[in-house]
C-alpha cells in the first residue's frame, strides 16, 4: 500500500502542474481545453460545481462500502485461522477466494507497520481533499473520479489497519491486519503464480492510480508534436 500512496503523491504533483497550465495552453491551443473547463478558468477562484462533490463522495462511499461489505461476508463464511491457504475457486485454478491477512504493505512488505501505514494513509486523504476542493482541482471530472476511487481504496484498508475490522474470534496477532480475499493466479507465469491476494480496496487504488498516471502522461497541458 505504501507504494501506491507514494505513487499517488507523485501523480498528484505531475497532474497538478499539467492541470494548472489549462488556462494558458488553451488560449493558444483551444483543442487542448476539455469541455469541462473554460478558456479563462481561474482554478483558485472559480466555484466548484456541486456535482463534483457528489461524484467524489459517491465513488468513495460506494467503494469503501463495497470493500467492507465483501470483507465481512467473505470472512464470515470462509475465514478459519486454523486452515489457512484453503481456496474456493470460481474459475478453477485461476480465480477465486482465499482469505488471508496482511500486516504490511504491497506484496507483504513492511510487516508490522500498520500504525505508521495508517498515519501515512490519513495524510494522503487530507492531501487529496485539499488538492481537489481547496485548490479546486475538482474542476476536472476525470481527476475527481480518479481520486474518488483512490479515496475509497484508502478508506477501506485504513479501516482494517486501525483495528475496526477485527472480530473477537480472530487471533489477536492479526488485529491490525488488512483482510484480503481475492485470489488470482496464472499457472507458470512469473509474478502471477500466484498474484498476492487482494481486496476491493486494492482494486480501487490500482484503478485510480492508473487513471492518474494516464492523466499525468497524456492529460491536458502536454504539447502535441507537430509534423
Amino acid at each position: 500500500m505504501v507504494r501506491a500512496v507514494n505513487a499517488v503523491g507523485e501523480f498528484l504533483k505531475c497532474a497538478s502542474r499539467r492541470f494548472r497550465t489549462l488556462h494558458i495552453v488553451s488560449s493558444a491551443h483551444p483543442r487542448l481545453n476539455p469541455p469541462e473547463t473554460s478558456n479563462n478558468i481561474d482554478l483558485q477562484g472559480a466555484r466548484l460545481p456541486f456535482n463534483r462533490y457528489v461524484v467524489f463522495f459517491a465513488l468513495a462511499g460506494v467503494g469503501v462500502g463495497l470493500d467492507l461489505l465483501t470483507k465481512k461476508l467473505v470472512f464470515a463464511q470462509y475465514f478459519d485461522p486454523t486452515k489457512m491457504g484453503v481456496k474456493h475457486w470460481w474459475i478453477d485454478g485461476v480465480f477465486g477466494i482465499e482469505t488471508s491477512t496482511n500486516g504490511g504493505a504491497l506484496f507483504g512488505m513492511f510487516q508490522g507497520g500498520s500504525t505508521w501505514l495508517a498515519g501515512l494513509s490519513i495524510i494522503a486523504l487530507i492531501g487529496i481533499f485539499v488538492w481537489l476542493f481547496v485548490y479546486r482541482m475538482a474542476h476536472s471530472v476525470y481527476l475527481t473520479i480518479a481520486l474518488g476511487l483512490v479515496t475509497g481504496g484508502i478508506l477501506g484498508n485504513i479501516y482494517d489497519r486501525m483495528g475496526f475490522g477485527f472480530v473477537s474470534s480472530y487471533p489477536e496477532a492479526i488485529k491490525y491486519h488488512v483482510r484480503d480475499w481475492i485470489h488470482f493466479r496464472l499457472n507458470g507465469v512469473p509474478l502471477f503464480d500466484p498474484w498476492p491476494n487482494f481486496n476491493i480496496a486494492d482494486s480501487l487504488l490500482v484503478c485510480g492510480a492508473i487513471m492518474l498516471f494516464l492523466f499525468a502522461v497524456f492529460g491536458p497541458g502536454k504539447p502535441k508534436k507537430t509534423a
